[in-house]
């Protein structure tokens, strides 16, 4: 064995590394871990090691769950060079850190491409797809940005385009904020639509937006129909992206969705951002998928899918079918 794990505590040389070789990798970021560890999650950050060179990285989280402990390496690893011995030797290296923690298995959730090389490789390396639905924005849509405002609205679907203009000129205003105290009118709205759609809240919402916000990495964006707060959605600003990581609304007959995407998309490029991150959309072949109708809203700014390997499990323990098996459960029962 070459590589060997040792603990990183510089957050220049963790966030050097990560920019250069991976910078779409926010759960992978020194202040995502950061966000993790005011929530009250366990952290642990490594470095991979080869003689005296960082070749990879690996942010791990210690999730203690209902269903049974965990660690989780979400976007990551991180590789200078991926290579097939580099791989397993990391799994190699992380499972006596799992034995440590009491985890009955390890995830991993890379951005790599879903390609059926990599498949092999997962495959081959004994680890096996998790049983979950699609999490982490592993299919995700992006926009480039780069181009004048003209051609970013000529790239539009014409309904999409139509809508933002349609909302600017009924009067439609987006409020640009990084105040704590404002982040109660956004959860208003957000309670409203997890209810509508059927989904689990995000839980530390609160610490993520208010570490984001004190290095200038966030924004929350309220819109309003004349003094009505319909939408909201709060971006976040890491490496070369814009992500649209958290949006909210209420039914309204004006586009205000509309406008406050727009007002996002010109704020990331006033920034100098390259790429505008939808996040995660749904699977084309999955009709009743609950991000149908938002996978449509978001498509209609223009732009292209990215659809990376799915998360995948590597068992310690043979507890593993426990959690395995509630979530295969769940994944049947939701139907996507």
């Amino acid at each position: 064995m070459t590589l060997r794990l040792t603990p990183v505590e510089s957050e220049k040389t963790w966030e050097d590394f990560l920019l250069t070789y991976a910078p779409q990798a926010l759960f992978q970021s020194w202040i995502w871990g950061d966000v993790q560890k005011k929530s009250g999650q366990k952290v642990l950050r490594l470095g991979l090691i080869n003689g005296t060179s960082l070749v990879g990285i690996a942010q791990i989280f210690v999730v203690r769950a209902r269903r049974g402990t965990y660690l989780h390496v979400r976007h990551g690893p991180v590789w200078k060079n991926a290579t097939r011995s580099n791989w397993k030797e990391f799994l190699a290296l992380i499972k006596p850190v799992a034995a440590k923690e009491g985890a009955w298995f390890i995830r991993i959730s890379p951005l790599i491409d879903n390609s059926f090389q990599n498949q092999d490789l997962f495959l081959n390396l004994g680890l096996r797809n998790a049983p979950i639905h699609e999490v982490d924005a592993e299919r995700c849509w992006i926009l480039d940005i780069t181009d004048n405002e003209d051609v970013l609205l000529a790239g539009m679907r014409k309904t999409t385009r139509y809508e933002i203009r349609k909302g600017l000129k009924l009067g439609v205003t987006v409020k640009k904020t990084k105040e704590i105290r404002d982040l109660q009118k956004f959860y208003s709205l957000y309670e409203e639509t997890s209810k509508r759609q059927g989904f689990v809240g995000h839980t530390s919402i609160r610490e993520e937006f208010e570490l984001f916000t004190k290095e200038d990495k966030a924004l929350l964006f309220l819109g309003y129909d004349k003094d009505v707060l319909v939408s909201g959605a709060i971006i976040l600003f890491y490496g070369n992206q814009a992500i649209y990581h958290h949006g909210a609304s209420v039914s309204s007959r004006v586009p205000v969705s509309y406008v406050v995407q727009w007002a996002s998309i010109l704020e990331a490029r006033k920034r100098g951002i390259k790429v505008y991150n939808f996040y995660g959309i749904a699977p084309e072949d999955k009709p009743n998928h609950p991000w149908r109708g938002l996978t449509l809203f978001k498509k209609g700014f223009g732009g292209r899918e990215i659809n990376y390997i799915h998360a995948h499990d590597l068992p310690i323990s043979p507890l593993y079918l426990i959690p395995s098996s509630i979530e295969l459960v769940r994944t049947k029962i939701r139907g996507y």
